[in-house]
């Protein structure tokens, strides 16, 4: 079964740090490339950041350029999501999902294809 596999969230004060992982089970991982997302409450889901297959380019939501920043370790088959400076806006369930393929140069995070996972919480507050 092809599934992603989210984990490291949890609350944290205001400008504090995160850093997500996003693990494959089923497949590997550096064929695609690899978007997250997030969905606050009462809000719909929105595209965070993206990563080619090779790691070579990267796409960020204009909230989060700066703060967040996106990799990946295909020898680990696993992408990364480092958040720094978080804002208790950015608290919301964060998901990662397929976007593109290798066949693509470039990401967007507009778009996603697969089944997601059960996500992972991140909650900023004092």
């Amino acid at each position: 079964q092809l599934q992603l596999v989210e984990s490291g969230g949890g609350l944290v004060q205001p400008g504090g740090s995160l850093r997500l992982s996003c693990a494959a089970s089923g497949f590997t991982l550096d064929y695609y490339n690899i978007g997250w997302f997030r969905q606050a409450p009462g809000k719909e889901r929105e595209g965070v950041s993206c990563i080619t297959y090779s790691g070579g380019r990267t796409n960020y939501a204009d909230s989060v350029k700066g703060r967040f920043t996106i990799s990946r370790d295909n020898a680990k088959n696993t992408v990364y999501l480092q958040m720094n400076n978080l804002k208790p806006e950015d608290t919301a369930i964060y998901y990662c999902a397929r976007v593109g393929t290798a066949t693509q140069a470039m990401c967007a995070i507009n778009w996603a294809f697969g089944s997601w996972g059960q996500g992972t919480q991140v909650t900023v507050s004092s």
